[in-house]
């Protein structure tokens, strides 16, 4: 509860100092509007074994990027996003490098303005999934290190649309609400394959599935309610904090159950090449997990902007 409640008040901090920010800006002009990121972030440490400090040698890479491409005529736009997150470690010692970080992901949303106002009838779209395999670590009998692959690309793979009404200040303050929001959940058939047991087949549906999805079977689909935040602002001159919430309930199931995805980017940039980013995530899907997922990272690396 304590993390909802911190989520929410960022939040709603974000929104009302982003609006006095937003009231200064211009008047949107018509055609298309790009802007990018790519940043790299690199970490290691070596030690030789006449060191008496402790630590182990290590390294770790995670490379970012976001790309922003909107349209605008009249009364009409359209604002797409992609976000793409890849980060990998290597401890020595460890016969297998791991991931820290994954993720592919697609937003749009078209909207149609309501007289003069800043609402809009809209229409939204949004997927996500992962760029490779993920695992879980472990030993066998002998201390060997081993793994056990839990996911992969598009497994899961999620996919969710509907229409409903968006409030929109500027393309750096906007909120959709969408109260009739279809969403499938796509996984790999080797996670669900428990063959034709009964006992089998109950007993995984009982422990929830795989990502919500029953033996097997290989898609999900939920009916329900979305609401889909973004909050950009300057702090101060070259540092800015970004915003991004999305919530779902699913009127089919379990519907007081709210997922939750907050992500919160903090951006200091000391020149047009070298920037330091900070970032806090936290997931709430009891598909997957009773209770919050949460990613926190911190680094100095390039980047640059396009």
């Amino acid at each position: 509860m304590k993390k909802i409640l911190f989520v929410a008040a960022m939040l709603t901090v974000s929104l009302a100092w982003s609006q006095d920010e937003g009231s200064e800006e211009e008047a949107p002009k018509d055609g298309w509007t790009k802007t990018g990121n790519i940043g790299l972030v690199f970490n290691q440490a070596a030690f030789n074994a006449e060191w008496q400090g402790g630590g182990t040698s290590n390294y770790a890479a995670n490379l970012t990027l976001t790309y922003d491409f909107n349209y605008r005529k009249g009364k009409l736009t359209w604002d797409n996003r992609i976000l793409a997150d890849y980060g990998i470690t290597k401890i020595k010692g460890e016969e297998f490098s791991r991931k820290t970080n994954d993720r592919l992901e697609f937003n749009s949303i078209v909207g149609r303005q309501i007289n003069e106002t800043n609402w809009y009838y809209s229409f939204f779209m949004n997927f996500r999934t992962q760029f490779a395999k993920g695992y879980e670590f472990g030993e066998d009998a002998e201390g060997n290190d081993i793994r056990t692959e839990t996911t992969r690309f598009m497994s899961p793979g999620y996919l969710q649309f509907g229409p409903g009404m968006l409030w929109k200040k500027s393309d750096n303050l906007k909120v959709n609400i969408a109260p009739a929001t279809a969403r499938f959940i796509f996984v790999n058939s080797m996670f669900t394959d428990v063959g034709t047991d009964p006992a089998a087949i109950m007993a995984f549906n009982d422990a929830g599935g795989y990502f919500g999805v029953e033996a097997n079977e290989t898609t999900r689909f939920e009916f329900g309610a979305s609401l889909n935040a973004y909050a950009k602002f300057a702090i101060m001159q070259n540092i800015t904090l970004e915003n991004i919430l999305l919530l779902y309930s699913n009127y089919l199931e379990d519907p007081q159950n709210v997922d939750i995805d907050y992500t919160l980017n903090l951006v200091m940039k000391v020149n047009e090449w070298i920037n330091a980013t900070a970032t806090f995530q936290a997931i709430y899907d009891d598909n997957a997990i009773q209770g919050f997922q949460i990613r926190e990272t911190l680094g100095i690396g390039v980047g640059y902007q396009f």
